[in-house]
């Protein structure tokens, strides 16, 4: 198994990340991504203020990890916007592969309302990403 420095000395200025608020829906998620299955992912703007090295960059190519931080495998950022979480495009949402667009918007309510609070009109970052590389 490739360990987390040593990627990040092959893919230098890579940021290591995990997916989800906790072990199981990380494990899921990230299962997606590996799968090809997960091309997207999203979260609240106010969590990526610009300057911050955890922003995802188009162009870079960073770390997909477990939530043990054991990594799972290499995304390159093809795309970054930002829009409301109401005008998410329905395109968008089933990109994060997690089920239809209600579903998604169902989850992701949820998830947003446990993590400080959710509103249809907070700002969310979305991110396009491809696989470069499944490690392990």
């Amino acid at each position: 198994m490739t360990s987390l420095e040593a990627l990040k000395a092959t893919y230098p200025g890579a940021q290591a990340y995990r997916f989800g608020d906790g072990p199981d829906l990380c494990a899921e998620l990230t299962a997606l991504v590996v799968s090809g299955a997960k091309t997207a992912t999203c979260g609240r703007l106010s969590d990526y203020p610009e300057g911050d090295p955890d922003r995802p960059v188009v162009g870079r190519r960073d770390i997909a990890c477990l939530w043990d931080w054991t990594p799972a495998c290499v995304t390159e950022t093809v795309k970054v916007t930002e829009r409301r979480f109401r005008d998410v495009p329905e395109d968008f949402a089933l990109a994060e592969g997690e089920g239809t667009f209600e579903e998604w918007r169902r989850g992701h309510e949820t998830y947003f309302g446990r993590n400080g609070g959710f509103d249809p009109g907070m700002w969310l970052l979305c991110e396009r990403f491809r696989v470069v590389e499944v490690v392990g």
